[in-house]
């Protein structure tokens, strides 16, 4: 593959290829620590963890590991928020030359049970609110072990004291621990007094495993190698690096750690660039997001489009009592910005928002828009340096398709996933070798080059809409929806239809205090206006709130899976 038309529209002083080094981000955090100690490393709620204390706890944890059986290439899960004992104990794990299993806080009983057991996890780090789900599962699965933390542990003392008082028995967070289980605050004090382990782990060692559905939608486990963190948090500083520089400014981080695009993407590139890391638990606390902001301010903001839409809808935002004058670039990435989403909360900021695209198998090999040249409208940008893309026809993938024709969109990049945990049969699916040369990976989105190179996402290939004959992309019309002014968020499906096969339908959340809301018709006369006949929702449902994925994506699914309401 010669032609990269994308290289020509990098930012002044990107390059089109980096020189990686061949170490970890352990190897970063052990230089970092022995160069600068006292550099701030992790920032929570008015408490600092420093570069330092950062290494010295993870080598107390890892050596407390070592000494309770836990050997390279073992799993050890964490069911926790973001916070500092994520940090501390994945960078533990790690040294121990085990794999983190990075797991979602908000799953059922059913849903941690799976990962826990496809994994054969046997030790697990938990938050104290989540402990009685994981003893309820834990007689079905491979855990011997839980070790428990509570989130005031690294809280400052007034704050730790008023949540003590005031919240700790009321969220669930007072609890007695079962035997053989312990505390993290012990784990760690009996491994400052133990030799750490003798292990030696390398850039192409395995590092994470995170929750996919992939592009059949059955949940599996994906495997990021060590060099992962490395090669995407360089490729990403390296992008950019006009609008933040390393080791001054400040990265927030509001967005879920067990989620590739925090873990490996903004963790690897804060890390990378000795930047501090300011971790928010709760992204759907939006006075705690606003709070941070006032107190952290942060330069560089990462979020998703529900985030963004939620923080416009803020009073505090609409009143005009929030400052956002620190932050000079936002990423939003994880699912599609609408165009009116972000002129909106550009006009309210100043901040600059450029979107990007990746996914959990790609391990943050990312398509973004210039930080400081064109970003153009409904465009995900461009590959980043040493990222490859393809569009194939999504039915023949042998046949390479020139620019601005819609296919399924390749990746080739060099930290993509080495595959599947334990499931050769799904990784063959994914990752497979192509004449260009190298492994791709077939992402499942269907999209478009244009001649610059600009990557355009058209909607995933399991969403498409057949109606009617015609090909219907639901991302266009939640497009044209947001922007009516009275619509909020909206999600879009193809449902059944006995003559039709399918017809599209609209869920749509208002803006409240409007005196009076647009009925159906009212929005499907905006979609005529805007829209081939075609494409205009057969149906529009109004809901309080769409159901949502844990980063903020609109999960169609869900959607489809109510009963079909009648306008």
């Amino acid at each position: 593959m010669t032609e990269r038309p994308w290289i020509a529209h990098y930012d002044d002083g990107v390059p089109p290829s980096l020189a990686y080094p061949p170490g970890t981000l352990v190897d970063v955090l052990r230089a970092t620590a022995a160069q600068r100690p006292a550099h701030p490393a992790v920032l929570f709620k008015g408490a600092t963890l420093t570069y330092g204390d950062l290494d010295r706890l993870s080598t107390a944890f890892a050596a407390a590991l070592a000494a309770d059986g836990v050997r390279p290439g073992d799993r050890v899960g964490l069911l926790l928020p973001n916070c500092p004992q994520f940090i501390v104990g994945q960078f533990g794990i790690w040294k121990a030359g085990a794999i983190v299993v990075a797991l979602n806080p908000t799953y059922t009983e059913r849903e941690l049970e799976l990962p826990l057991r496809q994994a054969g996890v046997e030790v697990l780090v938990a938050l104290t609110r989540f402990y009685a789900r994981v003893k309820a599962v834990q007689p079905r699965t491979s855990v011997r072990r839980v070790i428990a933390t509570n989130i005031k542990e690294y809280l400052p003392r007034l704050t730790s004291l008023m949540f003590t008082v005031f919240r700790e028995r009321k969220e669930g967070h007072r609890i007695t621990l079962a035997g053989g289980d312990a505390w993290f605050t012990s784990v760690l004090a009996a491994g400052a007094g133990r030799r750490p382990p003798n292990v030696t782990v390398s850039a192409d060692d395995r590092a994470v495993i995170l929750a996919s559905g992939g592009t059949t939608g059955t949940p599996k486990g994906v495997i990021g190698l060590h060099h992962a963190y490395v090669q995407a948090g360089l490729q990403l500083q390296e992008w950019t690096k006009a609008l933040c520089a390393p080791w001054v400014d400040r990265i927030m981080l509001p967005l879920p750690l067990f989620h590739v695009y925090a873990n490996v993407g903004v963790q690897g590139m804060a890390f990378m660039g000795h930047n501090p890391l300011a971790l928010v638990p709760n992204p759907r606390d939006l006075d705690d997001v606003l709070a941070t902001i006032g107190k952290v301010r942060p330069t560089f903001f990462t979020g998703v489009p529900t985030l963004f839409t939620a923080l416009l809808n803020h009073p505090d935002v609409r009143e005009g009592r929030a400052d956002f004058s620190s932050i000079r670039i936002c990423f939003s990435g994880a699912s599609a910005l609408m165009a009116e989403t972000r002129r909106r909360f550009e006009d309210l900021t100043g901040g600059r928002i450029i979107e990007g695209y990746s996914l959990t198998e790609g391990m943050m090999a990312c398509m973004v828009n210039p930080v400081l040249g064109t970003a153009k409208t409904g465009s995900i940008g461009m590959p980043l340096p040493d990222v490859d893309v393809l569009v194939v026809d999504a039915d023949d993938p042998s046949i390479v398709l020139d620019a601005n024709q819609v296919g399924e969109i390749l990746i080739r990049a060099p930290q993509v996933m080495e595959g599947y945990w334990c499931n050769p049969r799904e990784t063959a699916l994914v990752l497979r070798p192509r004449p260009e040369g190298g492994t791709w990976l077939h992402t499942g989105d269907l999209g478009y080059l244009d001649e610059d190179g600009y990557v355009f996402i058209v909607d995933r290939k399991k969403d498409l809409i057949k109606t009617s004959g015609y090909q219907v992309w639901p991302r266009e019309i939640e497009e044209v929806l947001a922007t009516h002014p009275a619509v909020l968020e909206v999600g879009v499906a193809g449902v059944p239809h006995d003559t039709r096969g399918e017809v599209v339908k609209a869920w749509v959340v208002l803006r409240p205090g409007r005196s009076a809301p647009p009925d159906a018709e009212d929005l499907r006369a905006w979609c005529r206006e805007r829209l081939a006949p075609y494409k205009v929702p057969a149906m529009v449902e109004f809901r309080s709130e769409l159901p949502k994925s844990m980063v903020g994506k609109v999960l169609r699914r869900m959607l489809t899976q109510a009963p079909h309401a009648s306008d």
